[in-house]
């Protein structure tokens, strides 16, 4: 018998019991004896039956609160369709009474990240999906979220020690080592490239673009180890004078440079100097389809832009969390984004 076509009548004619018994033994209520407890489990095997989730979770009418812990951010393509990705799988799981609250910290901000967070926790969602912070501050974060039997899934970062119950983003070691490649197709007779890094005290703007410099660099080692590697840090939030400064003065220094690579989403950045320089003999690769940066690919100065998927890794942290609170089901614990150079 398929469980569609099982009715609790059937399993409580097998079991000797009240249909109202099996009720209660298939919701896990109370007032069951153990020895009935014990025929409508056996009735349950006997008969192979499977209980719709869908239709319990429907049934028991429950609210779920789901908070999304992500960077501040403007207008920016890969937030924006991970917000998006959130806000659709809230709307696809309505009729479960799913509520997805997002909530933004400052980058590079403990304090902000410490109140979003510890707002968070006196808020007790059900679940919580994070963009990490550092490693310090965010096991502080995870510890209590797991002493309150929070479950919680990482986005963006991967941080396996804390045991998130799921990931989703990217193999970033893979990443920056897959960009490396698609850079040296085109540059594979260069003496030298720019890694160009944007920077905040001295830190990359996330652990990510930290492992896509490690991939980056184990694919230039094994592959182009002649190639020097020319390292050009800018402040992130800068202004556009300054940072037309600090590029002018590469240039001038370094005349010979015709490829540059940057492992976040602000290959506009240089993309756009380098159009109002007239630098025509002059590239960059970055990340993300942002608005500017596929503005620059058209018109030539950027090279290669790697996709990341956001919109599906947004609607999957909150579909994964459903999947394992409200269903009781078992989730993938790593889960890959593939990327696509455009």
């Amino acid at each position: 018998m398929t469980e569609s076509k099982i009715r609790i009548k059937d399993i409580a004619e097998r079991a000797g019991v009240s249909v109202g018994t099996v009720d209660r033994v298939l919701h896990k209520r109370p007032n069951v004896s153990p020895i009935a407890k014990e025929k409508v489990e056996k009735a349950l095997k006997e008969m192979n039956y499977q209980p719709n989730m869908y239709a319990s979770a429907l049934a028991y009418n429950k609210t779920y609160t789901f908070h999304v812990i992500i960077p501040q951010h403007e207008q920016i393509a890969y937030w924006e369709e991970i917000e998006q990705g959130v806000k659709n799988a809230q709307e696809a799981r309505r009729d479960f009474h799913i509520t997805a609250e997002i909530h933004h910290y400052e980058r590079f901000n403990v304090k902000s990240f410490k109140e979003t967070t510890e707002a968070c926790l006196q808020a007790k969602p059900d679940g919580v999906v994070i963009v990490p912070a550092d490693l310090e501050n965010t096991r502080a974060f995870t510890d209590q979220l797991h002493a309150q039997n929070i479950p919680f899934v990482m986005l963006d970062s991967y941080m396996p020690d804390l045991k998130p119950l799921s990931f989703f983003g990217q193999d970033s070691f893979a990443s920056g080592y897959f960009a490396a490649r698609m850079l040296m197709l085109i540059a594979a007779n260069e003496k030298q490239i720019v890694l160009m890094k944007f920077t905040k005290n001295g830190h990359v703007a996330s652990k990510q673009q930290d492992n896509r410099e490690v991939g980056f660099r184990h694919y230039m080692h094994d592959h182009f180890p002649d190639t020097k590697i020319i390292e050009f840090e800018v402040p992130l939030d800068s202004s556009r004078s300054l940072y037309d400064k600090q590029m002018e003065a590469l240039f001038q220094t370094h005349p010979d440079i015709h490829h540059c690579i940057t492992l976040g989403s602000k290959a506009h950045i240089m993309g756009d100097f380098l159009l109002r320089t007239n630098r025509r003999d002059v590239q960059i690769m970055g990340y993300d389809m942002v608005g500017k940066n596929a503005d620059c690919l058209r018109r030539g100065s950027v090279s290669f832009l790697i996709a990341q998927h956001a919109f599906l890794q947004g609607y999957s942290c909150i579909d994964t969390l459903f999947q394992a609170i409200v269903l009781k089901k078992e989730v993938n614990p790593i889960n890959y984004s593939s990327f696509a150079s455009e």
